[in-house]
């Protein structure tokens, strides 16, 4: 067992946080979203936190996502589930990107994206508050996740997704031992399925940011940044934007950081991008609205950010307005030449949504919104594995002449 799960840590856990009104929640009781339907934050007592983990026990340990223990929901050893999260690292994208761009590569975790860290503590998290079944509408990935660590931990689990779901990641969801649904519809049409199943008892809705702790997983990616830069953060983050779990957890991440005096006030600007096709957060923030309509008619060929309708939109919108960052919205034409240039001039695969974020620091540069000798991160939130390639239909004929010029 890895040596960060080997002994029980105190975990600092105060109360849960309405994020809408501040009202207080018992954190030891099952939650999904506050009586004003808004999502739930795990609160801690940092003072105490900072007084029992300090930066050079935490960089004594390995570089996983349980090393930051302390600052994690899960109160007991036995409750922890892993299936090997490490520190994702990170990756100059010099001739496709620029000198001074990194791409936190997520599609190197356990079942190939970033919704590795939100379920991850999430399923814990039930199993620490005695949850048995689960229902969660998916894209694709969370679903995958999902069905891991829940079956890891004996919990069952039915995950409804739309018609066109990557074949792969629908095969995933069941070869992991998930009820996969097919639904003619949305994403927030799935979440309207499990909605009602919830309200009639026979699960625990997991959607996005109805229980309070994919947010405390997402945030470790912000934890890990902050840490791989030597405790400084770069100066912009391009994060592909759906229901915005990661971004709210990293926003969430550097205040908790900045209260532990592990970091100073200054922070990226943060750039939620979404696909010109499903940009609900887009045309709020131009709007200047807190909260996004929903978007009719979302098509993209980046699936993981097609997300008509976030519950969690005010919190992605105050994150990006507090940064001095933006909401950016990019074509599929440009998600996939980024996915293309990436992988021809720098040999990094990108996944459609990964792609986006390349395609949106591209625009920003133009644009002057962004500055070439800045550093920069961008987010690739799964492997490129998992998605459609070009085909490759060249062939040679072994008991022919081989034109060697030719090849």
């Amino acid at each position: 067992m890895n040596a960060n799960l080997t002994a029980d840590r105190p975990t600092f856990v105060t109360h849960l946080e309405c994020s809408l009104t501040g009202e207080r929640y018992d954190p030891d009781s099952l939650h999904n979203l506050s009586r004003a339907g808004r999502p739930l934050l795990v609160r801690y007592d940092l003072a105490a936190a900072g007084a029992a983990l300090s930066r050079d026990t935490l960089s004594a340990r390995d570089t996983d996502l349980w090393r930051w223990r302390e600052l994690l929901p899960v109160r007991r050893t036995e409750n922890v589930v892993s299936l090997g999260e490490i520190e994702t690292p990170l990756i100059p994208l010099h001739r496709s990107g620029g000198p001074n761009v990194l791409v936190k590569d997520e599609g190197r975790l356990p079942t190939g994206s970033f919704k590795a860290r939100g379920l991850v503590m999430a399923v814990a998290m039930a199993k620490e508050l005695g949850v048995t079944r689960i229902a969660m509408p998916t894209n694709g990935n969370a679903g995958a996740a999902l069905a891991a660590y829940a079956t890891r931990v004996g919990i069952e689990t039915i995950v409804f997704c739309p018609d066109d779901t990557p074949e792969v990641n629908v095969r995933e969801i069941a070869a992991q031992g998930a009820r996969v649904w097919r639904v003619n519809g949305l994403i927030d049409d799935c979440g309207a399925i499990v909605g009602k199943g919830a309200a009639e008892g026979r699960w625990f809705d997991f959607s996005t940011l109805k229980e309070p702790y994919r947010i405390e997983g997402k945030k470790t990616m912000g934890l890990e940044l902050a840490a791989q830069l030597d405790w400084r953060l770069p100066r912009a983050i391009f994060y592909p934007t759906g229901g915005g779990t990661g971004l709210i957890g990293m926003w969430k991440a550097f205040d908790e950081l900045e209260a532990l005096g592990w970091i100073g006030s200054e922070r990226p600007r943060m750039y939620a991008v979404q696909a010109a096709g499903c940009a609900p957060i887009v045309r709020a923030f131009e709007a200047g609205e807190e909260h996004a309509e929903r978007w009719e008619d979302a098509q993209t060929v980046a699936a993981g950010i097609r997300v008509p309708r976030a519950v969690g939109d005010f919190l992605i919108l105050r994150a990006v307005r507090e940064s001095g960052g933006k909401a950016l919205a990019v074509g599929d034409p440009a998600i996939l030449r980024a996915v293309d240039d990436a992988a021809r001039k720098d040999g990094l695969l990108l996944c459609p949504e990964g792609g986006a974020t390349l395609a949106a620091y591209t625009q920003a540069l133009r644009d002057g919104e962004v500055d070439e000798d800045e550093e920069v991160v961008l987010f690739n939130c799964a492997t490129g594995l998992k998605y459609p390639m070009p085909a490759a239909e060249q062939r040679l004929d072994r008991h022919q002449p081989i034109d060697f010029d030719r090849l």
